[in-house]
């Protein structure tokens, strides 16, 4: 037992009286939580800062025999190094990127970038696919001529990295996303991802949100998700705290907003894991911060479990985006229980209220009720408007191609394939030019 100095086999309490004729044993050394050199001490590089300090003290700088010493071959502690991130620049981690999928119309079309087009402008011009890849070609270093990102440039390549995931998932390649984004490993690891100067993430915050879905899809796991989504809440309260002591107002609406997207974020994961209930509880608990997006996200969820009188009563008295909100909302509560008569009424008011005559989403939900109704030309001819107007999303695509089969048996190719042609003819936007043959059901 520690502490204790009597010999094996005699009596505890007894002093026995003998001669010392050599030097007492020293205590042997005990290791603990306070030591330095404890393996579970927070304490950091404790061996090198020993040494360093046993070299520099006084009895040994006042040593009669200086050179005696022997020197050690540990550097003196500094500054930390750089973090390198090399082992995200590998080619292997990242997927090609064919154009197979992609329509001749698009391929061929004039509008479609050279290599030499700076990352910057293919993002203002919709071309999300060319983003992606010459994203990867500058972490990778294959573009001739370019020279070698440095691994310890962690800004640039976390920049990167985002406009990498970001764009996979534009172009309707998330499962690939999936797999890349697990080079990342833990973002949580302050070994690799925190800076221990500062103790700052140097992750981008918005890398960090999209790494947390994609992840959990990548691992087929919906509850990592979840608990992903728990460490972030716990520092974005760290965040508002610290910046309330320093009085930063701005930081701290910052903070606040990320939590409360954060709030809504793990509801829709918990809504994904079929935890609908808790998704549920979860939203009521969450403060509304005046843009609505808390008001809608309840009512919508609401509607996903089939109670469209809830969804009513959730934007009640809702005055939020000059009653555009409340308004869709009862419009789409009207669908859901089947009155589409009363929602193509209510779809309808709403376009002439707006200077623009409607926007995209609200076209297609006249679409879909004229559709459910039998009105099945007046919803194709509502539709191709859209298309004439510059409208040219996913989802508008995909209705309009199901119009097509539904209306014809051997011209709906021809249909689509003209459909392909007036979208690729339309002008490059930050909204998405180039698309796959998913979009047109080809």
């Amino acid at each position: 037992m520690e502490g204790s100095s009597s010999p094996k086999g005699s009596p505890q309490g007894h002093s026995r009286n003998k001669s010392v004729t050599k030097g007492a044993r020293p205590r042997s050394s005990t290791k603990g939580p306070l030591d330095l050199n404890d393996p579970l001490s927070p304490q950091p590089t404790p061996i090198r800062l020993s040494k360093n300090l046993e070299r520099n003290s006084p009895s040994r700088q006042s040593s009669p025999h200086p050179h005696s010493a022997i020197s050690s071959p540990v550097p003196d502690v500094g500054p930390p190094a750089a973090k390198d991130f090399s082992f995200l620049l590998r080619p292997e981690i990242y997927h090609p990127l064919t154009p197979l999928n992609v329509p001749l119309a698009f391929r061929n079309s004039p509008k479609q970038p050279t290599p030499d087009t700076p990352i910057q402008d293919l993002l203002s011009r919709g071309h999300y696919r060319a983003a992606a890849i010459a994203a990867v070609q500058e972490l990778t270093s294959t573009i001739p001529g370019a020279p070698r990102i440095d691994p310890t440039d962690h800004a640039r390549i976390f920049n990167l990295l985002y406009i990498r995931l970001t764009c996979l998932t534009l172009i309707d390649a998330t499962p690939l996303a999936a797999q890349e984004v697990k080079a990342f490993e833990d973002l949580n690891n302050p070994a690799v991802y925190v800076d221990a100067a500062t103790g700052e993430h140097l992750v981008p915050w918005d890398l960090r949100v999209l790494n947390v879905r994609l992840q959990a899809l990548g691992f087929g796991d919906p509850r990592r998700a979840v608990m992903s989504y728990h460490e972030l809440v716990r520092e974005a309260r760290d965040g508002v705290a610290r910046a309330a002591a320093r009085r930063d107002n701005s930081g701290k609406e910052l903070w606040k907003e990320r939590l409360n997207d954060l709030g809504i974020r793990m509801a829709g994961a918990l809504v994904e894991m079929d935890d609908l209930v808790g998704a549920g509880q979860l939203l009521a608990t969450l403060r509304d911060r005046g843009d609505g997006k808390l008001v809608l996200s309840r009512a919508l969820l609401w509607l996903h479990l089939g109670n469209a009188d809830e969804a009513r009563r959730v934007v009640e008295g809702w005055k939020g985006e000059g009653g555009v909100g409340s308004k869709v909302v009862l419009a789409l509560a009207e669908m859901a229980d089947g009155d589409f008569g009363a929602a193509l009424d209510r779809w309808r008011a709403l376009r002439e209220d707006e200077e623009d005559e409607g926007g995209e989403m609200v076209g297609m939900n006249m679409a879909v009720c004229l559709l459910y109704l039998g009105r099945m030309e007046e919803a194709r001819s509502l539709l191709e408007d859209l298309v004439g107007k510059g409208f040219s999303s996913r989802t508008l695509l995909s209705n309009l191609a199901t119009i097509y089969e539904l209306c014809t048996e051997r011209g709906k190719k021809a249909l689509k394939l003209e459909l392909v042609d007036r979208v690729a003819a339309m002008d490059e936007s930050a909204t998405g030019w180039e698309k796959v043959n998913a979009d047109f059901k080809l």
